[in-house]
């Protein structure tokens, strides 16, 4: 080993080693995060807690932006290229079934993405950097984030600025992932989460009395054709070696068994890993729909709205976080995603507009009964704070100095 390979060895140790060192107010942070949750851009309680750590330890912050969010601001010893670190705040509207000592206070909301481990690591990350200024050049940004799990509070904080004064030069992410085992630490190169849009439609016909259907347009009918002529978007207008997923969640009309309503609502989600298919799916969903309710004589209102695009990560950023976290978990433990999640993440803006990488962290003890996000009974081991805090400083680390030789 050189002498260069050995000063770097004995950083990581000295990561890990204050890791350890503030785990314990990390898990303190995410119990009182966890027992008070709050949903998306109502984060205040969440977001002071946030201010009165960064205070503590002297960590310069801006306040309010996007309503909720939270940018700290850690510098090294120099000047040099400025990244960011990014967490997300907020809950679902859930009610919590864990029986965990910390759970969730409040009825009808629970933190059951993993979003309160999000927070609270980052803090430690925060508490980690601020004891390591003098070994790195740079700026640290860490961008605590609301709304994920609704409209999204990433693209209005990127609106406010957040990527300017200085401008990053790279950003990188971290998931708690319950279909990754405990210890596994899972990297993607390329598109890595779906482009989740949603879309209304309103099919309107004209109601009348069910034993006369001649004299009605029938919407409910008009409804099932295009529900399922639908299904033929992804099977036979969208190339099979592509991905694309179309869902109706949810279809309403009527209120009696012996009448026909006037109209009938249907809603769905779309989620695509190809931004040709992203742009092409609603044209090819609005043709099926006017040509059926032309057929039948029917008119029809239809809503499509882009939620959030294709997260791809960059290849050299990608490389850098699977090699950071290897000095971390070791390198057997760090490997390529199977395949890419059709789940959505607003972290993707991100990557759209400087290079990035999202990381998934296992957190699985069993992966016959994988953890389920989005569960009434999701929880998970503190001690997976630690890979994230000691991981997302060890890639702040790593991008700096490489940033800093070239």
């Amino acid at each position: 080993m050189n002498r260069l390979e050995g000063k770097k060895n004995m950083l990581t140790e000295k990561i890990k080693k204050l890791s350890e060192d503030f785990y314990g107010e990390m898990v303190s942070l995410r119990h009182q995060i966890h027992e008070n949750p709050e949903i998306g851009f109502e984060e205040f309680q969440t977001a002071q807690l946030i201010m009165d750590t960064l205070e503590r330890y002297g960590i310069e912050y801006q306040s309010g932006i996007a309503k909720t969010g939270i940018l700290g601001t850690i510098k090294g010893k120099n000047p040099g290229k400025t990244i960011l670190l990014r967490a997300d705040m907020d809950a679902l509207v859930l009610q919590e079934e864990t029986n965990l000592l910390y759970a969730s206070k409040v009825p009808n909301k629970m933190h059951a993405c993993g979003h309160d481990g999000h927070t609270a690591g980052l803090l430690g990350v925060a508490m980690i950097l601020n004891s390591l200024k003098d070994f790195f050049e740079g700026t640290v940004k860490l961008m605590f984030q609301p709304a994920e799990e609704t409209e999204g509070g990433a693209l209005p904080m990127i609106e406010e600025g957040i990527l300017e004064n200085p401008k990053v030069d790279a950003a990188f992410g971290c998931h708690l992932w319950g279909n990754t085992p405990e210890g596994k630490v899972e990297i993607c190169h390329g598109s890595m989460m779906a482009a989740c849009d949603h879309f209304e439609l309103e099919i309107k016909g004209v109601g009348g009395h069910g034993a006369m259907p001649h004299l009605t347009i029938d919407p409910i009918t008009i409804a099932s054709y295009t529900i399922t002529m639908l299904q033929s978007v992804v099977s036979r207008r969208i190339d099979p070696l592509e991905s694309a997923v179309l869902t109706i969640g949810s279809i309403k009309g009527g209120e009696v068994n012996n009448v026909i309503p006037d109209s009938v609502k249907v809603t769905g989600t779309v989620r695509t890993l190809n931004e040709a298919i992203h742009e092409q799916i609603p044209r090819e969903i609005e043709n099926v729909i006017k040509g059926i309710c032309s057929t039948y004589g029917a008119t029809y209102d239809f809503y499509y709205k882009r939620e959030f695009p294709v997260l791809i990560n960059d290849s050299s950023m990608t490389n850098l976080a699977g090699q950071a976290f290897s000095k971390i978990v070791g390198e057997e433990n760090v490997r390529e995603l199977e395949k890419p999640y059709m789940g959505g993440e607003d972290f993707a803006y991100l990557a759209q507009r400087v290079p990035s990488s999202f990381i998934y962290i296992g957190i699985s003890k069993d992966m016959d009964h994988p953890i389920l996000q989005h569960s009434s009974k999701f929880q998970f081991d503190d001690k997976n704070l630690k890979t994230l805090s000691q991981g997302l400083v060890q890639v702040a680390i790593d991008f700096l100095e490489e940033s800093a030789s070239n």
